[in-house]
């Protein structure tokens, strides 16, 4: 089962992608670490990195994918994989689905967890002054949330014209989240 948790920042995906290791033996395949992985690794792909993230640049969707070709092929006993940050655009969604199809994989499921924007503003806004948390700052988080208005959110019709996509009530409590999700994962 190869999985995308589809969400606004705040949402929950990282607590449930969390979960999903744990409980079914997925791999969660996060780009920003792998990124980070690949920079430490000094192998030619990761000084290719390197210089790109020195430079202030952002990683093209190229070495993205060949970050998760390579993740997939040092993982192929796995049971599954959940994609953290990746795609965020449709563009990265068709090259993510091409790679996949050359390896006899694809995306078999996309659940979104449906959120309310301004409780989850409140949220990070009570996390922020609780916590102090530098990226909880309700500011920055109203231009993440944009971003991902502007950006991510068009991917919902790519899946669902693929019939990919269950929706998850999002603000439940983190059980009946998880429980949602696994119902959602089953179908």
């Amino acid at each position: 089962m190869n999985l995308i948790l589809f969400g606004p920042p705040a949402a929950g995906k990282g607590t449930q992608a969390k979960r999903l290791t744990a409980e079914r033996g997925y791999i969660q395949l996060s780009t920003g670490d792998m990124l980070r992985a690949a920079r430490k690794s000094g192998s030619e792909l990761g000084n290719k990195v390197a210089a790109i993230m020195d430079s202030g640049s952002l990683v093209s969707d190229e070495i993205v994918i060949a970050l998760i070709e390579d993740a997939l092929a040092q993982n192929k006993q796995a049971p599954g994989f959940i994609f953290d940050g990746f795609p965020r655009t449709v563009a990265q969604a068709e090259a993510l689905d091409a790679m996949l199809t050359r390896h006899g994989k694809q995306i078999d499921r996309v659940v979104r967890l449906d959120v309310d924007s301004q409780k989850l503003l409140d949220r990070v806004a009570k996390r922020f002054a609780d916590e102090g948390r530098a990226d909880d700052n309700p500011d920055s988080f109203k231009v993440r949330l944009n971003a991902y208005l502007a950006q991510t959110a068009p991917l919902v019709p790519y899946y669902e014209k693929q019939g990919k996509v269950r929706s998850v009530d999002g603000m439940a409590g983190i059980e009946d989240v998880a429980s949602s999700i696994s119902r959602a994962i089953d179908a």
